[in-house]
């Protein structure tokens, strides 16, 4: 089993690739791969997105790779593999990004990305730094993590979803902001797992062992 990281230039992928191998090794997951190569994506047992940047550029650097974002969907509409989207790779989940310009997401997850507006001014965006998880629906990759444990986030917008089934986590930050978003065979994690200490490879564990 091969578990892919989608290289599609944007951003630093190292931290997130070091935390994958390791709870790889520890789970038996097999292999974990950084790549841009379509038929390799196709191929993955386990699809991985992440993402930083702004939702546009993040778009349209994936886009631009010509046939990555088909292998993508391939692997993950049609053949059912587990995906996960961490940051920008969670918010393309969306229906669409309001960040500089209206741009369309995946439509995979319905919902807006839009501005973080905390109802207490002092408090600054971007949202940077630990916060509390609250638990909203129970997930095989939420399994062993509780309400109260911690998480990192660095991020300006955030992914309002339509459906509040879709809404595994949110996060208080003078008002609810979503942090792990999931249906079917895909998760999304507004935090980054990678740098999120237990909590984040936990998360990464169970998302390696995952067979929905």
């Amino acid at each position: 089993m091969t578990t892919v990281i989608v290289d599609y230039e944007s951003g630093n992928l190292h931290s997130a690739q070091k935390a994958f191998e390791r709870m790889a090794q520890e789970t038996g997951a097999g292999a974990v791969v950084v790549t841009s190569d379509p038929e390799t994506i196709r191929a993955a047992a386990r699809i991985v997105l992440p993402g930083d940047g702004a939702f546009p550029a993040c778009r349209r650097a994936l886009y631009d790779h010509r046939g990555v974002f088909e292998a993508i969907e391939e692997a993950v509409i049609t053949h059912a593999r587990p995906f996960m989207g961490i940051c920008i790779g969670m918010q393309m989940l969306a229906t669409r990004g309001l960040e500089y310009e209206e741009t369309a997401g995946f439509d995979w997850i319905g919902g807006t990305v839009g501005p973080i507006a905390p109802s207490d001014p002092s408090l600054k965006v971007p949202h940077m730094g630990w916060n509390d998880l609250v638990i909203d629906h129970a997930h095989p990759v939420l399994d062993g993590i509780s309400t109260g444990d911690h998480a990192y986030f660095v991020h300006s917008y955030q992914f309002r979803v339509d459906d509040p089934a879709h809404l595994l986590a949110h996060v208080d930050y003078a008002g609810a902001i979503t942090a792990v978003v999931g249906r079917d065979t895909m998760v999304g994690t507004q935090f980054h797992p990678e740098k999120s200490q237990q909590t984040g490879l936990r998360m990464i564990a169970n998302f390696l062992r995952w067979n929905p």
